[in-house]
């Protein structure tokens, strides 16, 4: 499946753009965990390694990681960059549902 027909589908989407090498991505790692075992097949949360990804990354003007991004039906809803707690990503995903 390609990122584009991934974020086509009907639910929420969330992307974690990141890098190994940033220290904030490895605080968001394990709060991503915790929303996917809340939220269930609510949500689907991909991880993009920006490194290894970086025409994916341009194509995103990702300028800093870590970037988070929720698509629904191949629309950007919502976009921020730096670490974002798990309560409030649940929130959002659940407006934007």
């Amino acid at each position: 499946m390609t990122f584009q027909e991934i974020i086509n589908q009907d639910k929420p989407i969330l992307v974690d753009f990141f890098a190994e090498w940033c220290g904030p991505c490895k605080v968001q790692g394990p709060m991503l965990q915790e929303l996917k075992q809340k939220m269930g097949d609510g949500v689907s949360i991909i991880k993009i390694d920006i490194d290894k990804n970086q025409a994916l990354a341009a194509q995103y003007q990702v300028r800093s990681v870590p970037t988070l991004m929720i698509f629904k039906g191949g629309e950007t809803k919502w976009r921020e960059s730096g670490v974002f707690p798990a309560d409030k990503l649940e929130e959002l995903i659940n407006q934007i549902g």
